[in-house]
């Protein structure tokens, strides 16, 4: 569990990069939480790589529209 440091920036890059996704669009916000703590706990989590993670978390993620 990240401390609570760690949490606040991962829930400021969360909210930034899905700052144009709908606060209902929960699944598209999980997946890129989930690709945020995958990078946290691979030890490597500056901002940029963060920012950059979550990106491409975020253009990756299926939608039914494509």
């Amino acid at each position: 569990m990240p401390d609570a440091e760690m949490a606040a920036l991962l829930r400021a890059v969360l909210d930034e990069v899905c700052a144009d996704i709908a606060p209902s669009d929960t699944a598209t916000r999980e997946r890129v939480a989930a690709r945020l703590s995958d990078l946290v706990r691979s030890g490597r989590c500056s901002v940029d790589e963060l920012k950059r993670v979550g990106l491409n978390a975020l253009n990756s993620a299926p939608t039914m529209w494509r």
